[in-house]
């Protein structure tokens, strides 16, 4: 029996050394081969098995290298999607359970070198949601399977109906509104006063029809006095009868001035309750548009990118023309006509001139086209007027410089 047998002390000792992980320097992925010290790697890449497969690494590096990437990536995020596909969690568990499969592709042979590199382009193609913590980085699982892009669908278009609806809501506003001014106008008109003629003979009929009431009431009154011995008549029960209703009548009235007046003492129009409820759709609208992502195609951007600066690109101008998993941007540049791809992180809106055309880009009125009526250095904020589309007309004062952006 020779003395690498399996059943020899050595060849036990040896696939024990072997069963847990080693250092990651020392594993050769071409030959899928973990060495235990320096010593043995050195060993192995002078062997002839291993000079063999470097050969075929140098016909095409980059092929194999991308080869390993893909295989990595898609193991690491079939862990994830499998055991934390609703949860927010360390990058370094995941990886530390990754890497207990003996069998898994090391990190050393693929293009990212750290496990940081490798969270940052999951949060940059929208794969995973990247958060940064003084306690390390951690991720959250974007599921993007066909159940979940069904369900996401249906949720699009259920908020396109509630646009919809809001919309509806805010013509009958304008319409109460503009009811609300005519009546107003109506009100200073002389005709208004055979209006009220009129309303006050109905109320002056209503009180006789209230009188007979009590004439009919004063003469119970009188037979159960009489009855009781006593000698009133039946015309201080009408008049009791009547001082009720004059009571009545003016308690109305102030509280009809009331609801007219507030706690500051200022009259309060229909207008004011008709505005407030507007400012609160527009917070509604605000809440539901507010993204973390504004990048849209047509829209002319700033590079801010310090890395660009090099070849010429940084602090230059140029037209969005795709949108990449909403963070990224393919940038066509104005002067070179080159075309980058951009993380909107390292880019900036662009205000045009007083006049020019602006796109809103975030906010209330995502998505609307307007015009510049000014700018306010001071406070870092534009005011708009929308062309087009339900809010045609409507004039926004006080909107920041990153919600708008240059029309191409």
């Amino acid at each position: 029996m020779g003395k690498n047998e399996f059943l020899t002390p050595k060849a036990i000792a040896n696939r024990i050394k072997a069963k847990g992980l080693q250092k990651l320097r020392w594993y050769c992925q071409m030959c899928q081969k973990q060495c235990r010290d320096e010593n043995g790697f050195k060993c192995h890449c002078m062997s002839e098995s291993h000079q063999r497969q470097m050969q075929i690494f140098g016909q095409n590096p980059d092929r194999i290298v991308e080869g390993y990437s893909e295989e990595f990536e898609a193991g690491f995020l079939e862990l994830m999607r499998r055991s934390h596909r609703f949860s927010r969690i360390a990058a370094t568990v995941v990886y530390n359970e990754y890497i207990h499969d003996r069998h898994h592709v090391h990190m050393n042979s693929t293009r990212w070198a750290t496990l940081t590199e490798f969270v940052k382009y999951l949060g940059r193609t929208g794969k995973c949601k990247v958060e940064e913590t003084p306690k390390g980085w951690f991720i959250t699982y974007i599921d993007r399977d066909s159940e979940t892009l069904f369900k996401e669908k249906m949720k699009n278009k259920r908020i396109k109906l509630d646009m919809v609806d809001e919309e509806r809501q805010e013509r009958e506003i304008q319409k109460q509104i503009e009811i609300a001014a005519s009546a107003s106008v109506s009100s200073t008109n002389p005709l208004s006063n055979s209006e009220d003629n009129t309303t006050r003979e109905l109320n002056l009929e209503a009180a006789a029809a209230v009188g007979k009431v009590g004439f009919a009431l004063g003469s119970s009154y009188k037979d159960n006095v009489t009855s009781n011995g006593s000698g009133n008549n039946g015309s201080s029960s009408t008049r009791l009868v009547f001082e009720e209703l004059d009571k009545d009548n003016n308690n109305n009235n102030n509280n009809n001035n009331n609801r007219k007046i507030d706690k500051n003492g200022s009259k309060v129009s229909g207008n004011s309750a008709l505005e407030e409820l507007m400012r609160e759709e527009e917070k509604v609208k605000e809440k539901m548009n507010r993204k973390d992502y504004w990048l849209c195609e047509g829209i002319i951007v700033k590079v801010m990118s310090k890395a660009l600066a090099d070849k010429g690109y940084y602090k230059q101008k140029g037209v969005v023309r795709k949108v990449i998993d909403k963070y990224v941007g393919e940038i066509e540049m104005l002067e070179k006509k080159h075309v980058l791809r951009v993380d909107q992180d390292e880019l900036e809106t662009v205000i045009p001139q007083i006049g020019g055309l602006v796109r809103i880009v975030n906010g209330a009125y995502r998505g609307s086209n307007a015009r510049l009526l000014g700018v306010d250095t001071d406070k870092f904020c534009a005011q708009v007027k929308i062309e087009k589309g339900v809010y045609d007309g409507r004039v926004l004062n006080a909107i920041d410089y990153e919600d708008v952006c240059k029309l191409a």
